[in-house]
């Protein structure tokens, strides 16, 4: 990007070279992220630590990641807006997990995970944030034997970072200006702003509104820029033994029995 004077200059200098930012974009495969693991009692709608345990015989797992939010303004000046992944779904719905967005075959962590789209309210996740995201979901079983350092990462929970591998379809360049050069910019900017669910920490008054994305991958990743992804679980034969959710009165017997041997 240029140096600019002021940010006159460089409002006029993302207007009359829209097309080709946008295009440059929708060129690239962006790895859009989330953080923060913990598990999710989906029968209370809370956030808990957290859980370490040991169980040497365990080859199975069974997780529920959330890959990426919407509505949160991100280090790439983007915002994600609802139902940016729906066609993407449409087409298909299952996707690789790999290991920081390596396509190496020694990297794939999960070759088939379930892709899906929660709505949750932000505090849900443990946001100080008002109104509700969209979180695109993966999950699905990893197995010991197909990556076993990425699958002991998970079962003792340190994997506390996802992105998501993505590719542009709609993007819309948004900002906050008065001048007449301006004028289509800033009806994207009056659209998309109310989207925004951390509208102070939009920088020099512009955005990236992404209406529609492909995905391309999910992935376990060392940081990521979007700070609000919490993991759903990571469960285990020995956690549950059925496809109902998991009681919070299950999950407290499971650690007593865990600490107390």
């Amino acid at each position: 990007m240029k140096e600019f004077d002021n940010l006159t200059q460089l409002h006029k200098y993302l207007c009359q070279n829209s097309k080709q930012l946008i295009s440059h974009k929708r060129s690239t495969i962006k790895h859009a992220d989330g953080i923060a693991i913990s598990f999710y009692d989906e029968v209370n709608d809370v956030c808990m630590k957290s859980l370490s345990y040991e169980a040497e015989s365990i080859d199975k797992i069974h997780v529920k990641l959330i890959i990426n939010t919407t509505n949160l303004y991100d280090s790439h000046q983007d915002v994600h807006i609802p139902s940016i992944w729906n066609q993407s779904l449409k087409q298909k719905k299952t996707f690789k997990l790999l290991k920081q967005h390596s396509q190496a075959f020694e990297d794939v962590i999960s070759r088939e995970m379930n892709a899906s789209v929660k709505t949750f309210t932000w505090q849900q996740l443990g946001a100080n944030l008002q109104g509700n995201t969209q979180a695109l979901m993966f999950e699905g079983d990893i197995y010991a034997k197909e990556h076993e350092y990425m699958f002991n990462q998970y079962k003792n929970g340190y994997v506390d970072n996802h992105s998501v591998g993505m590719q542009y379809i709609n993007v819309f360049l948004c900002v906050n200006s008065k001048e007449s050069w301006a004028a289509e910019e800033k009806k994207n900017w009056d659209k998309y702003i109310g989207e925004v669910a951390n509208p102070k920490d939009i920088a020099y008054d512009y955005f990236y509104a992404v209406t529609e994305a492909k995905i391309i991958e999910g992935s376990a990743v060392v940081f990521g820029s979007n700070p609000i992804t919490p993991t759903f679980s990571v469960k285990t034969r020995e956690t549950i033994t059925h496809d109902e959710p998991i009681k919070l009165e299950e999950i407290k017997q499971f650690i007593n029995k865990t600490l107390n041997g």
